[in-house]
């Protein structure tokens, strides 16, 4: 498999020439994560973004007979919208991941009816502590204004949100630029997974990667990988 690779200190480019290889190396490399977690401590956690970039990607990894029935799926970030919305991120993971081999594994979302997004978020938080922490794996997207998981350069409380020391599992968003109100994973809990991918296609979302790259750049995307302990793994395609 004939791929392009470039280090920098805070994160390694792994190129591919198409999507389909893309999807099929990352799902690749997840599985091996997750079956080394399921081996060493018998449970595995991971946690996926939404949009329309990774179908391809949960497609193959559905398709990898491990032991699902021991790995736990729940989300970076989600709208606040009900799974039967076609904005909702868990509606596209059970539609894309949730199937085949993958069918086995236990789901938890993180969106569940409240009264307002700060109940939601309290609530997921006291819920999510029963998963076993540290993610295994964290797969992260990237929006061409540099915003990762749900962190938007203009929500009213990005510093908590990206605050390395937060102890709050699940924050509330509200960004003018996101659309609805939001549900996500502190950058905390998403920085300490054992493997952070960011997930990202096209010419244009590399120039955007490129830009969050440059020195004096402080988009989110840029900030969570200065605030990461281990490189993260990029994976890109045309």
């Amino acid at each position: 498999m004939a791929r392009e690779q470039l280090s920098q200190p805070a994160y390694h480019w792994n190129g591919f020439a198409d999507r389909d290889e893309l999807a099929e190396a990352f799902a690749g490399q997840v599985a091996a994560r997750l079956t080394n977690a399921v081996a060493e401590r018998g449970t595995a956690l991971l946690a996926v973004s939404g949009g329309t970039t990774p179908a391809k990607f949960f497609a193959a990894l559905s398709s990898i007979p491990i032991a699902w029935d021991k790995v736990t799926v729940t989300l970076i970030d989600e709208r606040f919208v009900p799974a039967s919305s076609a904005r909702s991120n868990a509606g596209l993971v059970a539609a894309n991941l949730l199937k085949n081999e993958a069918a086995a594994a236990r789901f938890v979302p993180l969106y569940h009816e409240a009264a307002n997004i700060e109940d939601a978020a309290a609530a997921d938080s006291e819920a999510l502590t029963s998963l076993p922490w540290p993610l295994d794996v964290a797969v992260l997207g990237m929006g061409a204004d540099g915003h990762t998981a749900s962190f938007f350069p203009d929500a009213d409380n990005l510093p908590a949100l990206l605050d390395p020391a937060a102890q709050r599992i699940v924050l509330p968003v509200h960004a003018p630029s996101g659309g609805e109100p939001r549900l996500t994973l502190s950058m905390a809990r998403i920085v300490a997974a054992g493997l952070v991918a960011l997930h990202i296609e096209g010419e244009d979302k590399r120039i955007a990667f490129d830009s969050a790259m440059r020195p004096g750049a402080k988009k989110p995307i840029r900030m969570v990988l200065e605030a990461a302990p281990i490189p993260i793994e990029v994976f890109w395609a045309p």
